[in-house]
């Protein structure tokens, strides 16, 4: 049931502990709090786990259809992980959002346009996959295809300067206070749990990316591009594998470095054992953190 002080998309946390009510304080800006983590992960057999689903030609899963599933589970396993921060009050989201930009073309002066994708409890990385692609498809169509936060957008573009800092101002008070329209921030990936760039579809390696203090966003993940890498295993062998770096920039105040880097884990752990994927986020997987 909504108590006074909920909003639309969260909880209000009202148990907090006396160190995390105190760090809201001590860091009230977002980017005061960042912390980054750059990990190397073994995609090995999850890229042979991609090219079994592909075989029969119903889908295309890619690495990043993959990852939206893993990060999905590793949010619905590590529920802090979904927390935000907002007015110096923290908040639980009620759902997983995840949102990315998609360039409509790999040209350097192509539209880009946002999106927000909400996995669900009865999703795996196939019907992730089948939702997500004629999305993706749909939003890099040349003409405008009605997200009215790119509308608003190309709108407010045309303000004057004095104007343009008059209405940010009331965003941020609206913002803070949580009275942001829906309709601005359903569709905008401030507000979602994560935000991914996956870099490696430009060529590039993963690299750091600066959180906001706009909106509630407080985790952005970038992938970098796959590559082969020499590896050494339990046994001391070297070997060559397949390998991607992501780069993940975390608000710590909603969690601590130890709860961190457990949810990293469980991420690796999804990424070596791909057939954990085939389960929907509603089903538990076992997992010793």
């Amino acid at each position: 049931m909504k108590k006074w002080g909920d909003r639309y998309d969260a909880k209000r946390v009202r148990d907090i502990d006396g160190l995390h009510f105190y760090m809201a304080y001590l860091m009230p800006k977002r980017t005061d709090a960042e912390v980054y983590i750059n990990e190397k992960i073994d995609i090995t057999n999850l890229l042979e786990y991609i090219k079994e689903k592909n075989a029969s030609g119903e889908r295309k899963v890619t690495l990043f259809h993959c990852m939206i599933a893993a990060v999905a589970r590793t949010i619905k396993m590590r529920p802090l992980l979904n927390r935000y921060i907002s007015g110096k009050r923290y908040y639980m989201r009620n759902d997983i959002s995840m949102g990315f930009t998609i360039k409509k073309k790999f040209i350097d002066h192509a539209e880009e346009t946002l999106m927000i994708y909400h996995p669900k409890d009865n999703e795996n990385v196939c019907a992730i996959c089948d939702r997500l692609t004629p999305k993706i498809t749909e939003a890099k169509k040349e003409k405008d295809n009605g997200q009215s936060v790119d509308d608003l957008l190309n709108i407010v573009k045309k303000l004057p300067k004095f104007v343009m800092n008059m209405f940010m101002a009331i965003l941020r008070f609206l913002d803070n206070h949580g009275l942001m329209p829906k309709s601005f921030s359903s569709v905008d990936t401030n507000y979602c749990t994560v935000l991914l760039s996956n870099l490696g579809s430009i060529k590039c390696d993963a690299v750091y990316h600066h959180l906001n203090n706009f909106g509630t966003n407080g985790i952005v993940i970038t992938i970098g591009q796959m590559h082969k890498e020499p590896i050494v295993d339990e046994n001391g062998e070297v070997k060559v594998r397949d390998v991607v770096g992501i780069g993940v920039t975390l608000d710590e105040r909603i969690a601590d470095g130890f709860y961190f880097a457990r949810s990293l884990k469980l991420v690796k752990h999804l990424f070596e054992n791909p057939i954990l994927l085939d389960k929907t986020l509603g089903e538990e997987i076992d997992f010793e953190f």
